[in-house]
């Protein structure tokens, strides 16, 4: 008798863990699904990591979530990494900076945060000396490197040189780049000042007395007209 209870006990633990052991092979398989299901593009993926290896032209991206590493195949990096191609495998590999928004390569970032300035390859908060913070870029621009100035113009008013008391003359320099940014960094291009005109043309002088002495024929000559008639 005891020998059969022991058996019977046996039997019933026996099938216990099997049940047990059933459902638990139940619970893994749609975790073990739904892991491969992001396995798109791997040549080699685990079920507990991800993917470990990629198709060709795929970059693997492996980031952490607490202790745990996972890895995916992706078409281009995600912001905050660069594509680092290789023989063996090609990765994504983090910037550097975490101010950094995308990056040439580790340490030479391409574009910037909202609130950092873009310099030669660095994040800054603020633009260094000789330098002036480019708000649509984000960057921070070298200050213009313009040309001597002209000498000045000839004093013109409203095209003439003369006959007038006061006229204007300008002077210009032109900046050594050719971009439109570049020349709009520069503070002045061209500058003006007053500046005084001779009151009298050349020759308007004996012009003006040869008319006053025409005018002055013209009446005498009207008055002796007039005084015929009145006669």
């Amino acid at each position: 008798m005891p020998g059969q209870m022991r058996r019977v006990l046996w039997l019933v633990l026996f099938l216990a863990n099997s049940k047990e052991m059933l459902a638990q092979g139940r619970k893994k398989k749609p975790v073990s699904a739904a892991m491969f299901e992001n396995c798109t593009g791997c040549v080699m993926c685990s079920e507990d990591n991800g993917c470990v290896s990629c198709q060709q032209r795929l970059f693997l991206l492996i980031w952490r979530d607490g202790i745990r590493q996972y890895g995916a195949c992706v078409h281009a990096c995600p912001l905050g990494y660069y594509g680092q191609r290789s023989m063996e495998v090609n990765r994504c590999m983090k910037c550097r900076s975490p101010s950094c928004e995308s990056c040439f390569s580790k340490d030479f970032c391409m574009k910037c945060q909202e609130r950092f300035y873009l310099h030669k390859g660095k994040c800054l908060n603020t633009c260094p000396p000789d330098t002036m913070a480019w708000q649509s870029s984000r960057e921070c621009q070298e200050n213009c490197e313009a040309a001597p100035w002209s000498n000045w113009s000839p004093c013109t008013n409203q095209g003439r040189m003369c006959g007038r008391k006061w006229g204007s003359e300008i002077r210009v320099r032109e900046t050594l780049r050719s971009g439109k940014d570049e020349a709009a960094l520069c503070p002045v291009l061209s500058e003006s000042r007053n500046c005084r005109l001779k009151r009298h043309c050349p020759g308007e002088k004996n012009e003006n007395m040869r008319r006053n002495k025409k005018e002055r024929q013209e009446r005498r000559r009207k008055k002796l007209i007039d005084a015929f008639k009145v006669a």
